[in-house]
């Protein structure tokens, strides 16, 4: 009964969202990544340390929390430092991108969840490490488009789009409910509807605020993402409004799921009123910074959204096991 009423909830919610996104998707995208993803960030880290971050070792979870710290560090310090670095000598004799190090580090970890999904001896473990090491260091020089499927979409829209259907598909399996997997059609023929539905491009330069534009504008991924789709960047192109539209509906429909399904998973639970302080007071805190400086806000931000996406790696990888147990589950007879 619970999950049912869960699934009626988020069938509500994705369809909250893609209206709103195709109302204000520039204003809707700054208002869930500065209101709902902090306090998203900071309650999820804490459910996943309450649950030993789904892997067997959690020791191990520090090389997540410095991987994320490595890749945030050029950004917060000076951003054109990301391209500054790649003259220094020593990166010039390494033949090292500070660009190509940030994708090697995703995937590493990435391929490292696996590991800690299985393994326990620190011998096996250690390499499995090296070989997640040596197996992305490989597909990022070899594999054509690495970059843009590892640096620009595996913690952008995969993380927000694609393992969160992965998450309800696994919820879904299990429950058997309906409602579940009307709830995944309609986050699936999303993208589809955005589309193809026709819209008219003054409208948008209208009722958006010059301001809401160019802040979007201001997300390194977002400048990249509009370059692959027009190769102009041009915002309010027919292109540009639609990426807006989907990233706008990914973002917040992804933070309002993590909120529904607070009774199922029971992320509230066992969180001391220090920390429910703690969390409220970070949360308040970066909501007043981004109200009087959006960007200074984003990189106060940036550290904190980058780890909770790489902490959840081995969740999505035991999201994907499930899904595959299930299924194969289903082809066995009986």
């Amino acid at each position: 009964m619970k999950t049912n009423l869960v699934d009626r909830i988020n069938v509500i919610l994705i369809i909250v969202s893609l209206v709103l996104a195709f109302i204000v998707p520039f204003r809707l995208f700054l208002f869930s990544y500065a209101v709902l993803g902090p306090i998203h960030y900071l309650t999820e880290i804490n459910w996943l340390h309450q649950r030993n971050f789904f892997v067997k070792q959690r020791k191990w979870i520090w090389l997540f929390t410095g991987g994320a710290l490595l890749i945030s560090i050029p950004v917060l310090l000076n951003l054109p430092l990301l391209s500054t670095l790649n003259n220094y000598s020593l990166f010039n004799s390494l033949n090292i991108s500070v660009t190509g190090l940030t994708d090697v580090l995703l995937l590493t970890l990435f391929f490292f969840s696996i590991g800690l999904l299985y393994l326990k001896h620190w011998r096996s473990i250690l390499l499995f490490l090296l070989a997640s090491l040596i197996m992305a260091k490989l597909i990022t020089k070899y594999v054509l488009f690495s970059y843009v499927l590892v640096g620009l979409f595996l913690p952008t829209l995969v993380h927000v789009y694609l393992f969160t259907l992965l998450f309800m598909l696994m919820g879904t399996l299990k429950s058997k409910s309906r409602m579940g997997f009307v709830a995944i059609f309609l986050l699936v023929v999303s993208p589809f509807i955005i589309w193809v539905f026709p819209i008219d491009p003054s409208f948008y330069r209208n009722i958006e605020p010059s301001e809401a534009i160019d802040t979007t504008r201001n997300f390194r991924f977002i400048q990249q993402l509009l370059l692959m789709v027009n190769n102009m960047g041009d915002q309010l192109s027919f292109a540009g409004i639609r990426l807006q539209m989907f990233l706008a509906f990914c973002y917040t429909y992804h933070y309002l799921n993590w909120f529904s399904k607070t009774s199922l998973i029971g992320w509230h639970k066992n969180i001391s009123a220090l920390k429910l302080v703690v969390i409220f007071i970070l949360w308040a805190s970066l909501i007043v910074l981004f109200w009087f400086d959006y960007e200074k806000a984003y990189l106060a931000l940036f550290f904190l959204a980058l780890l909770h996406i790489v902490l959840e790696f081995p969740l999505n990888v035991a999201s994907i096991r499930s899904i595959g147990a299930s299924l194969m589950a289903k082809k066995k007879p009986v």
